[in-house]
């Protein structure tokens, strides 16, 4: 198979892939992780293929991926936690190909939540991302209040006029969890971001690993 799309070995089964980028010699490594997948959320997300965009366009090799029941990915939702799992499989693949290189890791919506549980996860093992992005964090649906550390600096973008994740108690969260983000605000921005995307691009790419 084509490096662009990619079948790797998941927890569950196959998990289906987009590798895109420099694939030589990349300045860096990066992961996107997409919304529910049981309210369409899949890797093709246009906020996820934005903030792949960024990364790419720095020099990264990034890779999107579907998690497990999703698409071609094979295995059911697990709330969050076996996407984890998806997310460290991927992780082991993409540092395997491309050792040494520095993390950015970023998700949106759901797709955040299992990102600060990855970056919490690789960060005990060792490989704490260089940075973790959390665009859109739904901390009114999952525990976020338990994910403690990320090992790296961390930022969340937040539309103020969500109509899906109530920006509010993303505001309150981020000034009281101990990951303390820099919290970026998007003015008159709904969840998706519709017209807002350059804009998202350029913070994202304003927080890639130096």
């Amino acid at each position: 198979m084509s490096r662009d799309r990619l079948a790797l070995e998941g927890p569950e089964g196959t998990l289906e892939a987009a590798l895109e980028g420099d694939t030589d010699n990349p300045a860096m490594i990066a992961i996107v992780c997409h919304p529910h997948p049981l309210f369409g959320g899949t890797m093709d997300n246009k906020v996820v293929t934005t903030l792949a965009r960024a990364a790419r366009d720095a020099g990264a090799a990034v890779l999107r991926f579907n998690f497990r029941g999703v698409g071609n990915s094979q295995g059911a939702f697990s709330d969050g936690i076996g996407e984890t799992e998806d997310l460290i499989a991927v992780h082991r693949w993409l540092t395997r190909e491309f050792p040494d290189r520095p993390l950015w890791l970023a998700g949106f919506s759901f797709g955040s939540f299992v990102a600060a549980r990855g970056a919490e996860v690789l960060a005990a093992n060792g490989q704490a991302p260089k940075a973790l992005m959390l665009v859109a964090p739904p901390v009114h649906h999952f525990d976020f209040e338990g994910i403690e550390t990320a090992g790296c600096p961390v930022t969340v973008v937040q539309g103020e006029d969500d109509e899906v994740v109530p920006a509010e108690q993303v505001f309150r969260w981020a000034g009281q969890t101990p990951l303390t983000p820099d919290l970026i605000r998007f003015p008159d921005s709904g969840h998706f971001f519709h017209g807002k995307l350059v804009d998202l691009k350029e913070v994202a790419a304003s927080r890639l690993p130096a």
